[in-house]
């Protein structure tokens, strides 16, 4: 443990050295200052808590459906809700479903000690990939009941490697691991360690929620008018260059791009690069003409996953750099999906392929050939919509089930 944490130290003073010029490390640093002093004042000494912790945004969801559960099932219960990250905390930092939202301190001893004397949880849960040693070791010594959800593990992660015994020991604070697949199961089983379920992932429980509240977006309705229409969503630059040959080619089909960043110079050659004309989300009322508009720029953010309900297809952006973005809002509206080579490392979009719900394309032809016959084949259309929205609800109920055992000690299994 000590080189983890010298480690740790090293980490932090790195970040505190950097922070005057990178925006995201004086956002961590600027983020944990005077923390336990705002955290007593928050949380009283009688508060029975559950503390939820995340990586960043993406775990965030994950966790979600389970905070919200938790407050309509438990209202007794305060919620603590933690991130590492500044991508998420900055954006969810005013969240009305957590009680009390703070950025985690970092893993040494002593910040260990003085968060959890005074966030004394009853209930941990940590969400996907999150594992602090001396937190861990701390609630495992304290008897605090912890739970690991929505996890998948790898045959190269530390865990399996021979040097990897102090992060196999850390496991040890986890009443029950609730992971993604049965690959994870048996690798922890290979290991020693049998308190584990196959629950899914609580994504489709989001997603389904998130499909059941989805707003009407008039100005986007109005758009549509009776044309059929296609979605991009969380587009970047090389996704977008595949895409407008596709729109060019397809005059008579509306078409809504949503950046996943909104950066000016790609989102005028978006406007200047359409044929059959482009305008702003922004720039839009429901007064709009659209006569002449095909594409929809969507420059803001918090309703794509409204959008999709409007849509025949979609493309899911990021393939093309680090990896895909969220593929399950759209196959919960039933959408067949298109996305970049890099997906490999999403169970999901790796599922829906070989579904035949969602196609890898590396170039515009190959995404014209996708297109044309969902374009042209309504029954074919509809036989792959059906299997993308059968796919979503067939793999709904992790939240379901963490909730079972976590709040009424069942420790059945979901899968053995």
């Amino acid at each position: 443990m000590l080189l983890y944490d010298i480690c740790i130290a090293l980490y932090v003073g790195l970040l505190k050295l950097v922070a005057p010029w990178n925006k995201k490390a004086k956002q961590w640093v600027v983020g944990r200052k005077n923390i336990f002093e705002r955290m007593s004042d928050a949380i009283a000494s009688t508060d029975k808590v559950v503390w939820i912790h995340v990586a960043s945004l993406g775990e965030f969801e994950q966790g979600r459906p389970i905070i919200e559960e938790i407050r309509q099932q438990h209202p007794e219960y305060k919620i603590l809700l933690t991130f590492f990250s500044p991508s998420g905390y900055e954006i969810r930092k005013n969240y009305a479903g957590a009680d009390f939202i703070f950025y985690l301190p970092a893993d040494t001893p002593l910040n260990v000690k003085r968060f959890l004397d005074i966030a004394h949880p009853e209930i941990a849960v940590f969400v996907k990939y999150e594992f602090w040693l001396n937190y861990l070791t701390q609630l495992k010594k304290r008897g605090v009941k912890s739970y690991l959800v929505s996890a998948i593990f790898r045959q190269d992660s530390v865990f399996f490697r021979n040097y990897g015994s102090m992060w196999r020991e850390a496991l040890d604070a986890f009443d029950q691991m609730f992971v993604q697949n049965e690959e994870s199961r048996s690798l922890l089983h290979s290991i020693g360690y049998d308190n584990v379920i196959v629950a899914g992932d609580t994504r489709f429980d989001r997603v389904a929620a998130i499909a059941k509240a989805a707003k009407p977006v008039d100005i986007v309705a109005k758009f549509k008018g009776n044309s059929r229409l296609f979605v991009a969503g969380s587009t970047w630059g090389p996704d977008e260059e595949i895409l407008l040959p596709l729109i060019n080619d397809n005059s008579e089909v509306k078409f809504v791009i949503a950046p996943h960043e909104m950066d000016e110079a790609r989102i005028n050659n978006i406007l200047s690069s359409v044929k059959c004309g482009a305008k702003r989300y922004t720039q839009c009322t429901v007064d709009t003409d659209f006569s002449a508009t095909q594409v929809l720029v969507l420059d803001t953010i918090g309703i794509l996953s409204s959008v999709y309900g409007y849509a025949s297809w979609s493309y899911i952006g990021g393939g093309f750099g680090v990896g895909i973005h969220n593929t399950l809002e759209a196959a919960t509206f039933g959408l067949p999906i298109a996305f970049g080579p890099k997906y490999e490392k999403f169970k999901e979009a790796r599922d829906m392929v070989a579904l035949g719900a969602a196609t890898k394309v590396e170039s515009a032809e190959e995404l014209s050939r996708w297109f044309a016959p969902l374009r042209d084949d309504a029954e074919y259309l509809a036989r792959t919509s059906a299997i993308a929205k059968d796919y979503t609800a067939k793999n709904q109920g992790a939240t379901a089930l963490f909730m079972k055992i976590a709040f009424n000690n069942d420790f059945g299994s979901k899968s053995e």
